[in-house]
C-alpha cells in the first residue's frame, strides 16, 4: 500500500520508452525489455567483439550485451545514462550481464573489473562515470574486486563519437596512465566500457594495462555498434 501511494506522487517510468511501469516492472518495462537487441555472444562463443581487436592487442574473451542501432532503444538508454543522470540503467545492465557472465566458464577466472575511466574534468562536470555502476555490478555478480584507481585518464578529449578509427587511435594513444601496476600483476582483468565502436579507446587502455607483468585482459561492454 505504501509503495502504491509513493508511486502516485513519484511515478516510476521506463528508462527506454518513458511509459509508466507496472507494479511488477523494474527500470525497464516488459515490452522494452523484450525489444532489446540482445547479442548472446558469450553464450554462443561468438567472436564478433573479439574480431574488433584482432591484430591490434591481445584479448582473451570479449562480449557485449546489446547491439547498438542509431535512433534505437539502446541508443536511448545509453544517452539517458550518460547525459541525464540515470545511473540506475548502469545498475540494471550490470546486474543483467554480470548474472550471465558468472555462468560462463570463460569468465570464471576473472580476478578484478576495471572501468574505462573519465578524465577528472569530465568526471567533475558530469558527476559520475557512466561505466562505473555497470562495472561495479558486474564485479558484484562475479564476486571480484572493482578497481577504478588503476587505469586513469590523463588527457581530456573532445567527444569521439564521429571520429574515424585512425583519428580516434591517434587521439586515444597515451591518453591513459597506469597506477599501482604491481597490484594487477598476474591477474585476469575484465575491462568494461559502455559502447564499442572502432575499439580504439579500449585498445589504448589495453596497451597501457599491458605494462603490468603477466596479465590477461578480457573486455565487456553494454553494447557494440
Amino acid at each position: 500500500m505504501l509503495q502504491s501511494i509513493v508511486n502516485v506522487f513519484f511515478p516510476k517510468v521506463c528508462y527506454a520508452c518513458h511509459d509508466l511501469l507496472g507494479d511488477n516492472e523494474q527500470d525497464i518495462c516488459t515490452h522494452c525489455r523484450n525489444s532489446l537487441p540482445v547479442t548472446d555472444f558469450h553464450f554462443n562463443d561468438d567472436d564478433t567483439v573479439l574480431k574488433v581487436f584482432y591484430g591490434r592487442v591481445k584479448v582473451i574473451n570479449a562480449t557485449a550485451l546489446l547491439r547498438f542501432e542509431k535512433k534505437g532503444i539502446v541508443q536511448q538508454l545509453i544517452h539517458s545514462l550518460k547525459y541525464k543522470g540515470q545511473e540506475q540503467i548502469g545498475v540494471f545492465l550490470g546486474d543483467w550481464l554480470g548474472g550471465e557472465l558468472k555462468t560462463v566458464k570463460a569468465y570464471e577466472d576473472i580476478d578484478l573489473v576495471i572501468p574505462v575511466p573519465l578524465h577528472t574534468k569530465k568526471l567533475k562536470k558530469r558527476g559520475y562515470n557512466q561505466v562505473a555502476k555497470f562495472a561495479q555490478h558486474i564485479a558484484l555478480a562475479l564476486n571480484v574486486p572493482y578497481r577504478d584507481n588503476i587505469l586513469l585518464k590523463v588527457t581530456n578529449t573532445e567527444s569521439q563519437v564521429l571520429k574515424k578509427r585512425l583519428a580516434r587511435w591517434n587521439d586515444s594513444n597515451e591518453l591513459f596512465t597506469l597506477k599501482n601496476k604491481h597490484t594487477i600483476a598476474n591477474k585476469h582483468i575484465l575491462l568494461v566500457d559502455d559502447l564499442i565502436t572502432t575499439g580504439a579507446t579500449m585498445e589504448a587502455c589495453i596497451s597501457v594495462l599491458n605494462r603490468a607483468d603477466n596479465i590477461k585482459i578480457s573486455v565487456a561492454s553494454m553494447a557494440i555498434a
